[in-house]
């Protein structure tokens, strides 16, 4: 059963496979209570992945630069559920994490209005106390596609179509949400307090000024 080495040279032995999670809670609840992810073997992964072999562990909290990075990539994840349970026809492209924030990218006929931006911002604050749990789950390539395909998001399908056909992909859900990402992400909505949305901003699909 596994053998969990800490930052510290610390080794602590497990009767039986454990989540990153686990690990901080046999540290302390003070520092389970501010896990967001862990690093495994130098690898950034969910506070519930499964770890079965001996390991390097570390938890990656708000206090650390990848704590940061999950945090903003979460949230971009949270704005673009909240903007399509306003706007269902907007459909998601992508949503990076930027030097000092995040972004999210929409097709969308109509168009966001600054107005648009304090409504979707207020149903960002409304999914975070509902404390959504965040899920990570994986399928095949030609099997996201379609998925997208029959939600109607051309455009997402259209990046993964770009991906090897051999590639196993990454999707994260919270709620009735689920988009592509390889993660990893806060546990729940909960964890994303502080935010705000600055600006708006317009671009052609792909920087292409023939497309839309």
């Amino acid at each position: 059963m596994p053998v969990i080495t800490l930052p510290d040279g610390t080794e602590k032995s497990f009767d039986q496979a454990l989540s990153v999670f686990d690990v901080a809670k046999s540290i302390g609840s003070g520092l389970a209570k501010a896990t967001l992810a862990g690093k495994v073997n130098g690898e950034l992964v969910d506070a519930s992945h499964i770890i079965d072999v001996d390991s390097s562990v570390s938890i990656i909290t708000a206090k650390d630069e990848e704590g940061l990075e999950v945090i903003r990539h979460s949230t971009a994840h949270l704005l673009a559920q909240a903007t399509q349970m306003l706007y269902p026809e907007a459909q998601v492209t992508i949503g990076p994490v930027i030097d000092n924030g995040f972004f999210y990218d929409f097709a969308y006929k109509d168009g966001f209005s600054e107005d648009d931006l304090a409504k979707i911002e207020k149903n960002m604050n409304h999914l975070v106390k509902q404390n959504l749990k965040v899920e990570r789950s994986e399928m095949s390539r030609d099997e996201a596609v379609q998925f997208f395909k029959d939600k109607g998001e051309h455009y997402k399908a259209e990046i993964i179509e770009s991906i090897p056909a051999d590639q196993v992909l990454s999707l994260y859900q919270q709620g009735d949400f689920i988009d592509l990402c390889r993660g990893p992400h806060v546990p729940s909505t909960s964890r994303l307090k502080a935010f705000k949305l600055m600006k708006l901003a317009g671009a052609y699909w792909r920087g292409d000024s023939n497309n839309e």
